[in-house]
C-alpha cells in the first residue's frame, strides 16, 4: 500500500532519556513519551523510504517502528548523535547488493569519509557499502504516484553549519539548529508542519530554545509545530501543558500523514 508518512524515529538530546547511567534528569520514567532516543527521521513516499540521519540508536528505531527498506540518506551535519549508527546500513547493502546512496554537505563528507572510509572504499572482504553524493539545491525522488522534492536549507547549528529539509513545501525538519536565516523565512512561510529543534528552557549556544522558538513560530506562522531534540531537563507532560494548541513536543514514533 502506497503512502506519505513521515516518522521522528528519535526525538531526544545527544545523550537520550535516560541516559546511559540511567539518569532521567527531570522527565518522569512513568511517562513512555519521556523515553527519548537520538535524533532521526523516516519519510515513506509512496516506494520510497529516505532516512534522515543514522543516529547511534538506529538498528532499534527501524526495528520498533517496523522500517525494513532504505533506499538513501540524508544526512543534516557530522555529529556524532547523527552519524554512528551508519555501519548498520549495511544490512541494506547485504539486501539490494548493491550500494546505498547517501546525501550530504562537503563539511559532513569530509567527515564521514574520514571517519568511515570502510562504508565508501571497498576493501578485501568488506565490500563498500554507500555511495557519496553532496546535497544540491534541489533533490527530486521519482515515485510511482508522483514526485517528492526535498529542499535543503542551510541552518546555524553554534559555531557549524547543518541541513535543515523542506520536504514537499509542506514539511520543515531542523532538528539541530540555533538560527534559521531570516532570507529563508518566506520559504518556510505558512507550512503544514514545523519540526524544530528547542533542547530546553534556558539558553544554549547551539541550539533553539522554547522562547526562541516561540517567537519564531509567529513569524513563520505553520499551522503545526513538533519540538524535537528534547534535553532530559524537559519533562513531555510539563512542556506540552504550557505549549499553544498547534504547539506539541515530539516523541520517539510520532507520525504525520501528508498529502
Amino acid at each position: 500500500m502506497m503512502s506519505k508518512k513521515f516518522t521522528i524515529l528519535g526525538s531526544g538530546s545527544s545523550l537520550g532519556v535516560p541516559r546511559i547511567d540511567g539518569n532521567f534528569g527531570k522527565c518522569n520514567p512513568r511517562d513512555k513519551k519521556n523515553y527519548r532516543t537520538r535524533c532521526c527521521a523516516h519519510l515513506q513516499f509512496n516506494e520510497i523510504s529516505i532516512l534522515i540521519d543514522t543516529s547511534p540508536d538506529l538498528r532499534f528505531q527501524l526495528l520498533r517502528n517496523n522500517i525494513k527498506d532504505v533506499n538513501c540518506v540524508l544526512y543534516t551535519h557530522a555529529h556524532a548523535d547523527q552519524t554512528h549508527g551508519i555501519n548498520d546500513l549495511r544490512a541494506f547493502y547485504i539486501k539490494y547488493r548493491k550500494r546505498l546512496n547517501i546525501y550530504a554537505d562537503n563539511s559532513t563528507k569530509k567527515h564521514l569519509m574520514s571517519s568511515f572510509g570502510y562504508c565508501f572504499k571497498n576493501k578485501p572482504g568488506y565490500p563498500a557499502i554507500l555511495k557519496m553524493n553532496i546535497l544540491k539545491k534541489k533533490i527530486i525522488f521519482n515515485s510511482k504516484k508522483g514526485n517528492l522534492l526535498i529542499e535543503p536549507i542551510m541552518t546555524q547549528h553554534g559555531h557549524i553549519k547543518a541541513a535543515s529539509y523542506l520536504i514537499n513545501k509542506k514539511i520543515f525538519y531542523g532538528s539541530d539548529v540555533s538560527k534559521i536565516y531570516n532570507k529563508d523565512f518566506k520559504r518556510i512561510h505558512k507550512l503544514d508542519y514545523f519540526i524544530i529543534d528547542c533542547l530546553r528552557y534556558e539558553y544554549h549556544p547551539s541550539h533553539y530554545n522554547l522562547d526562541e522558538v516561540l517567537n519564531l513560530i509567529k513569524v513563520i506562522r505553520p499551522k503545526k509545530t513538533i519540538l524535537t531534540n528534547l534535553h532530559s531537563s524537559v519533562d513531555y507532560s510539563k512542556l506540552k501543558k504550557i505549549l499553544p494548541k498547534n504547539v506539541t513536543p515530539a516523541y520517539d514514533g510520532i507520525k504525520i500523514l501528508f498529502n
